[in-house]
């Protein structure tokens, strides 16, 4: 998807590394200049040079703050005394409520009345008025488009806005401060903000960095829209930061005049990508910001042997969501495994499977019994044991000498 010349000026007219330099100067000194370090072990793993950009590391956990401040420091007085507002649920609502808040300017955010009370009370434990309204985003952002017209407040959009893409940009501007060396950047796409921001930037530097956007294959809006492609949007994805269904327009043009290419990632990958960052980097970040991770992880035939820069976008996740990713890792590794087990109802039958899991030094955690919802006769019962072993390995020679020693044992898989 090679951009042509006249989509590069059009890209290039939209916004300008002018525009990334000068929301650099307004912002220093309000937000975290956070660091990009390299990664041995995920160089490693990925056949390419890592270089990670801690995002997640900002005071409201999240890239957003940027775009949201330049965009409240070009306010007239007249605005900044009426206050602003947004629809949204996730980090923007927090970046706008905590700076704004700072600045003294009042600020209302309108969420779906479907947004998890954990987000409400993030946003209003940094200063924002949350108002509940719709059970859709699109219903929310229509009752704030609604509150603007009537209260004459200042609409300050997630990501289709050349100031608050233009903030968002100043991520690149870091990057490539401090490692001028890189020659690819991944990065995520949702409304096209961060990329639109962090391309414009980037190619200014250094016209001939190679540009990925990375979205959730659930959620292909941009894609669609860039490629021509008309795959389904909508489903429940980790990435929610990144799930648009609507993505900007300014940003699309923006988009079209700078990627080279842009690839999806599934709910595997970005699951494997944030437990690799927990166990590796010792950091959390949520979904989307594990998109750029799983996108040179499953694409090594664009990123292998290249210096890639990898925006670790925002770390807000809910922490029961963290904690299922992480088991269904060890899961995916053989690590954690459910073995179902046909027995028949006898004394003694399940003291002899247990004497297998100890000689293999496999420990158990749970055992379920099943003896009614089966297809079993009524002196068989169906047994699921969850257990912990030091490897596949280890877990596939215990489940071959239970089957050769006559028992029907089947592994309970996962996505």
């Amino acid at each position: 998807m090679e951009p042509n010349a006249n989509q590069k000026a059009a890209a290039a007219a939209l916004l300008t590394i002018a525009d990334v330099r000068a929301a650099a100067e307004r912002i220093s000194g309000s937000v975290v200049r956070t660091p990009t370090i390299h990664s041995k072990t995920l160089s490693a793993i990925a056949g390419a040079e890592i270089w990670l950009k801690f995002e997640n590391l900002q005071f409201t956990a999240a890239y957003k703050e940027r775009g949201a401040l330049n965009a409240l420091l070009q306010l007239t007085d007249e605005q900044k005394s009426r206050g602003v507002i947004a629809a949204s649920a996730g980090n923007h609502a927090q970046g706008l409520s905590y700076h704004g808040t700072r600045l003294g300017l009042p600020v209302t955010i309108v969420m779906p009345r479907t947004t998890p009370t954990v987000k409400v009370m993030q946003t209003e434990s940094v200063g924002g008025t949350v108002v509940l309204e719709g059970e859709t985003f699109d219903e929310a952002y229509a009752h704030a488009r609604r509150l603007e017209a009537e209260l004459s407040l200042a609409f300050v959009h997630p990501f289709d806005d050349p100031h608050v893409a233009a903030g968002q940009g100043t991520v690149a501007l870091e990057m490539l401060e401090d490692v001028p060396e890189l020659d690819m950047l991944a990065i995520p796409v949702g409304g096209g903000g961060l990329a639109s921001g962090m391309g414009t930037a980037a190619r200014a530097i250094k016209p001939d960095i190679g540009l990925i956007g990375v979205e959730a294959e659930l959620f292909p809006s941009m894609y669609n829209r860039l490629k021509g492609t008309q795959y389904p949007c909508g489903g429940d994805t980790l990435a929610e930061g990144i799930a648009v269904f609507e993505p900007g327009k300014f940003t699309s043009k923006v988009l079209e005049g700078l990627l080279d290419d842009f690839v999806l990632v599934s709910e595997s990958a970005m699951e494997t990508a944030l437990a690799l960052l927990v166990q590796i980097e010792k950091t959390v970040v949520e979904g989307a910001g594990a998109a750029g991770l799983a996108a040179v992880l499953g694409n090594p035939e664009i990123f292998a042997g290249r210096k890639v820069g990898i925006v670790l976008s925002g770390g807000n996740i809910d922490t029961r969501l963290l904690a299922n990713v992480l088991l269904r890792d060890l899961a995916r590794s053989g690590r954690l495994a459910r073995l179902r087990l046909t027995l028949q109802d006898r004394p003694g039958a399940l003291f002899k499977v247990m004497k297998e899991f100890d000689a293999h030094n496999v420990n158990i955690i749970e055992i379920w019994h099943q003896r009614i919802f089966t297809h079993l006769p009524a002196k068989g019962l169906i047994t699921d044991i969850e257990c912990e072993a030091r490897d596949k390995d280890q877990l596939d020679g215990l489940v071959a000498v239970l089957r050769a020693k006559g028992y029907q044992v089947s592994q309970v898989e996962i996505n």
